[in-house]
């Protein structure tokens, strides 16, 4: 669906989560490194050592690329190659199966949160879509980059928007125009 004005709002957890990543990552490369020592096989050892050498070496070359770049960095990767480990090499595959979730929220908390407004609906994206109809809202307004919803049962949700570099973006005055006309309708 296209939507008629669409709202970007910042991401406040991306530090966290970057740091509880490359936490878990540096618990499996101990977990990887004391399953080389009781392994029962001579390649199950070489294994659990090769990959826990890979992400102890291989997150901070990783990191300071990124760094260098300016890109965002994503661990996603990394927790489902840790996911992998600990499914194939330890004795305790239930912790894989968390690993391959977090790397699933990992990308999830990373991802930009939009707010779609449409003639019918607001669509809110975040992990499960959550649609209201214009008559669930008291009010809806955007000033000095922050964004109000004022819904009908008394919920009030404030969010700063992201910066944006797009020069064809509406102004606000617009968009309020644009919510003010939508909410008269549906009352």
């Amino acid at each position: 669906m296209r939507y008629q004005y669409v709202v970007i709002l910042k991401k406040d957890s991306q530090r966290i989560t970057d740091v509880l990543s490359v936490l878990l990552c540096m618990v499996s490369v101990i977990g990887f490194s004391l399953n080389a020592f009781k392994a029962n096989h001579y390649i199950q050892a070489i294994l659990s050592i090769s990959l826990a050498l890979f992400l102890l070496i291989g997150i901070p070359i990783r990191l300071l690329m990124h760094r260098r770049s300016g890109a965002p960095v994503r661990y996603r990767y990394w927790l489902l190659l840790a996911a992998v480990g600990w499914l194939g090499l330890t004795t305790v595959p239930w912790i894989g199966a968390f690993f391959f979730l977090l790397a699933f929220l990992e990308y999830q908390t990373k991802r930009p949160l939009e707010i779609g407004f449409h003639h019918d609906r607001v669509v809110i994206n975040t992990l499960i879509k959550q649609r209201f109809d214009w008559s669930a809202f008291n009010n809806v307004i955007l000033r000095d980059g922050i964004l109000t919803l004022d819904f009908s049962n008394n919920r009030l949700m404030q969010k700063e928007v992201a910066d944006d570099e797009d020069e064809d973006d509406a102004d606000e005055e617009e968009f309020n125009a644009f919510c003010r006309s939508m909410l008269k309708e549906n009352r």
